[in-house]
C-alpha cells in the first residue's frame, strides 16, 4: 500500500506555501475503511482554528459501501490533532491578512492517517504564469540534457 492517500495539487498551484505542519486526524471507523479503499479527496479542503482547536473542512471521504448501520457524512468537519504551541502558531499565522490554512496531502504514517496542512498565501495570476514558465524551461533543459547524453554516450 502506498503512503500517499490524496494530494491537493490545486493548493500548490494557487498558493505560496510558507510553512507545513503534520497533524493527526480524528476519524470514524467507516472513514478509515473508505480511505483504505481509496475514496478520499482533499481538493478544496482547508482548515480553521476555532476555540483552540483546528478543524478540517471540505475534505471528501465517501461513505463506506459495506458499512452496516452506522455511516459517516462525506464532507463533515474533522478535528485535527496538534500540540498547543502548534495551534497557537497557526492561530497567529491566520490572523495575518491574506494567510490561510490549506490541506496539502493525506498520508499513512505508522498505520495512522495524517494530514499535512500548510500556512498559505494566495498567488497572483502573474506568479502562476511565472511558475508555469519556469516549469516549462526546466522541462526543456532536462530534455536537452538527456538528448546530449544520448548522443555522447560512451
Amino acid at each position: 500500500m502506498s503512503d500517499e492517500i490524496s494530494v491537493n495539487r490545486r493548493a500548490l498551484h494557487d498558493y505560496h506555501i510558507l510553512e507545513r505542519f503534520e497533524a493527526g486526524i480524528a476519524l470514524k471507523g467507516t472513514e478509515v475503511k473508505s480511505i483504505r479503499g481509496g475514496y478520499a479527496n482533499l481538493n478544496q479542503a482547508f482548515a480553521r482554528v476555532e476555540n483552540g482547536e483546528v478543524f478540517l473542512y471540505d475534505s471528501d471521504i465517501q461513505p463506506y459501501v459495506r458499512a452496516s448501520f452506522e455511516q459517516h457524512v462525506a464532507k463533515r468537519a474533522r478535528k485535527l490533532l496538534l500540540h498547543k504551541p502548534e495551534i497557537a502558531k497557526l492561530q497567529e499565522a491566520t490572523a495575518v491578512a491574506g494567510h490561510t490554512l490549506v490541506a496539502l496531502r493525506m498520508f499513512w504514517k505508522n498505520g495512522k492517517v495524517k494530514v499535512e496542512i500548510g500556512i498559505a498565501k494566495g498567488k497572483e495570476a502573474r506568479d502562476k504564469r511565472e511558475d508555469l514558465k519556469d516549469r516549462a524551461e526546466k522541462r526543456e533543459m532536462e530534455r536537452e540534457k538527456a538528448q546530449f547524453n544520448r548522443r555522447h554516450a560512451v
